[in-house]
């Protein structure tokens, strides 16, 4: 099929990419709904030093196992960290301050992860006043409370020390919202020219010369369209 029978189909069943397109635009408009405003959101971040301190610290050996130790420590602090009973805490705490905030409204909003011996805890909040009341009290919590969470590994001058404060910053909209528009229609109308080739090849109504003659017949005169 040369370029320009292709270009035949699609002039023929135009309308089928473009009801397709006109469908995929106002279904993803009403989903999201981009004339309403929307909740601003504010970003914040944590880093703790976490570990524990040798009894001999001349000794290379135990050294090596203490910072082994620590990596081991800040593997299960990070998981602490997540979870629901480290959420009621800092709730509490909160709480105790006039602030009310559910834990499980903390625990999805709180994210953990670790380099080396650094803990870093990121908190994602729609207030930014008591974002930073948060901040605080989850700093409060590990630096206070960290052997009350796990008293073993804690138990041999183990700590959590708070060594970088993030200031509060506002989250803009994501790459992803930002594509998912053009990308959903761009998908659409590849979707509909693949409809518009599938309804082609379905239809078997006689419209050119062309056609006529792949059913084997001759044909003996044609009427031109002007």
């Amino acid at each position: 099929m040369e370029l320009r029978q292709y270009w035949a189909v699609i002039r023929r069943w135009w309308w089928i990419p473009v009801l397709t397109v006109a469908l995929v635009a106002v279904l993803t408009l009403v989903m999201q709904r981009p004339w309403q405003a929307r909740s601003s959101a504010y970003v914040t971040s944590l880093s703790f030093s976490v570990g524990v301190q040798p009894v001999n610290p001349g000794d290379g050996e135990e050294n090596y196992y203490t910072a082994l130790a620590s990596e081991y420590l800040i593997d299960d602090l990070s998981e602490v960290v997540r979870g629901s009973e480290f959420a009621t805490a800092v709730s509490d705490r909160l709480a105790s301050q006039g602030i009310a905030v559910p834990p499980g409204a903390l625990q999805g909003s709180t994210q953990a992860g670790k380099l080396h011996r650094i803990l870093n805890v990121g908190i994602t909040w729609g207030n930014p006043d008591e974002l930073t009341a948060i901040g605080d009290a989850v700093a409060a919590t590990l630096e206070e409370s960290a052997p009350d969470f796990m008293p073993r590994l804690f138990a041999q001058n183990g700590a959590a020390y708070l060594v970088n404060r993030g200031g509060v910053a506002e989250i803009g909209p994501s790459l992803r919202d930002r594509l998912e528009l053009p990308m959903r229609l761009l998908i659409a109308l590849a979707a509909g020219i693949g409809l518009a080739f599938l309804a082609e090849y379905l239809d078997n109504r006689v419209r050119s010369r062309e056609d006529v003659e792949e059913l084997g017949l001759t044909v003996v005169g044609e009427i031109p369209k002007q």
